[in-house]
């Protein structure tokens, strides 16, 4: 029988032994993003100065997946929880670099 939470829907594997805890290397990688890219926000551009909306796009999905593991939130759905992952978060740094650095 799987583990149940008090209104009947079923937990995800592992998740019954341990509850989620802060990840702050996720939540680190997020802040630093969010105060880079308010304090300098020509770090999303090109080099003719334009937006670089595939960096952006990289940057914002590593800030959203750092903040949500970071404090802690595990979805349950296993797209969203991959998706919202420490891993997608390194992953999508690892991309907003190899974008920067491809131009």
């Amino acid at each position: 029988m799987k583990p149940t939470v008090a209104n009947g829907s079923p937990v995800a594997r592992g998740a019954a032994s341990a509850p989620p805890r802060m990840h702050l290397p996720s939540l680190i990688a997020a802040l630093v993003i969010m105060l880079a890219g308010t304090l300098y926000p020509p770090l999303m551009t090109d080099a003719s100065g334009r937006a670089d909306h595939g960096l952006a796009m990289s940057l914002f999905w590593a800030m959203s997946a750092g903040f949500v593991r970071g404090v802690g939130f595990v979805p349950r759905a296993a797209a969203w929880r991959w998706l919202f992952s420490g891993r997608a978060c390194a992953l999508a740094l690892l991309a907003a670099l190899a974008l920067k650095w491809m131009h």
